[in-house]
């Protein structure tokens, strides 16, 4: 997915036709938008007030050239731009303008927002818009994984059709002196192998797996989820000098496990790879939250979401109105029993059905 920017006339306000630029949105703040641009240009912007309203309109025949508007709501609960939104932005002097239109998004990662009080409503949050992977960030020990937390972000990139990669860091803490690795981590790889998922292991200590993990952002827009301390920054700042710094600020600037993306960031990468100097990719690194709740997955769609069982959906006796639970006759409770889906990922599997 390439970052290109182009300069087109839209329709603003009350049919109006504006020059207008495009860009890339790489950071935001509360009420303020970092906008990467052709030729390098860096533009300060702020929102149009338009773009914060939901607009009703009643039904135009198809030959209507304008329609009126019925209603106007603000859009009170997220902010409608998203780091990695293309956009379009009416330029003013000093490098700063103002985005009028936000374009059509190719796909987008979101999750569900806390619930401050009961009975109030969780709202959709798009963390970012328009990327080519989602990467959870695991350290191989301290802290130690937890694999049920790893399922949780596969199964929220799989529900957007997202492209994964497992990245494992701190590898030479559990390392023999022979480089053998710790068998129940060694089991826990080769079962995500297994199922499709590509994982690399890295250290940034010793530099193993370092050119595969740059093979593999090389190019791409890559998101990376994950909690505090499974040492993101020591493996940017090996990837990139200084990139883990400039990524750790904007982490604290957004708070630990504060559901919000007020603070984030889009940093270009730019290391080349066989002797292609500009990578035209970059990374957003989502902050460390406690909780990351799944935007629109229903209980009878998760399993879905599990690669490992999607053959077997619609084969127990049930038929689609199994819950893959006690029921007699389930599909996925024999392929557990017969070793084609790990217990470890079915108890995943339960875990998440009674989390969300």
């Amino acid at each position: 997915m390439s970052l290109s920017f182009t300069q087109t006339k839209n329709l603003g306000q009350n049919d109006r036709i504006e020059d207008t630029n495009q860009g890339i949105v790489f950071k935001k703040t509360i009420g303020n938008y970092i906008v990467h641009a052709g030729g390098g240009r860096i533009i300060s912007c702020t929102l149009s007030s338009r773009l914060r309203k939901e607009f009703d309109y009643p039904t135009a025949g198809a030959t209507s050239l304008r329609r009126a508007v019925k209603n106007v709501r603000e859009i009170e609960h997220v902010d409608p731009i998203a780091i990695g939104d293309r956009v379009a932005f009416v330029e003013a002097p000093g490098n700063s303008g103002m985005i009028v239109e936000i374009q059509p998004r190719e796909n987008r990662l979101s999750r569900k927002t806390a619930v401050p009080m009961p009975g109030a409503h969780a709202f959709e949050q798009v963390i970012v818009a328009n990327i080519d992977q989602v990467v959870p960030v695991f350290a191989a020990a301290n802290p130690t994984p937890k694999w049920n937390m790893l399922d949780r972000y596969l199964v929220a990139a799989e529900s957007f059709d997202l492209s994964t990669l497992i990245c494992i860091t701190k590898l030479d803490l559990v390392q023999t002196g022979d480089g053998a690795l710790d068998t129940e981590l060694l089991a826990e790889v080769e079962e995500y192998r297994r199922i499709g998922y590509p994982v690399v292991l890295v250290s940034a200590h010793t530099g193993q797996g370092l050119d595969e993990l740059k093979q593999k952002l090389h190019g791409r827009i890559s998101v990376f989820v994950g909690k505090s301390g499974v040492g993101k920054s020591s493996l940017l700042n090996t990837l990139q000098p200084g990139l883990g710094l400039k990524v750790k600020e904007v982490s604290q600037a957004t708070g630990k496990g504060k559901h919000t993306t007020s603070h984030l960031e889009m940093f270009p990468l730019e290391f080349g790879i066989n002797g292609d100097t500009h990578s035209n990719g970059a990374i957003v690194d989502t902050p460390g939250t406690r909780e990351f709740g799944l935007w629109d997955v229903a209980d009878d769609d998760l399993a879905l979401f599990f690669p490992e069982m999607r053959p077997f959906i619609g084969l127990c006796r049930f038929g689609l109105n199994c819950q893959h639970n006690e029921e007699p006759g389930c599909a996925v409770r024999k392929a557990v029993t017969s070793g084609k889906i790990s217990p470890r990922r079915y108890q995943s599997y339960m875990r998440l059905k009674e989390d969300d």
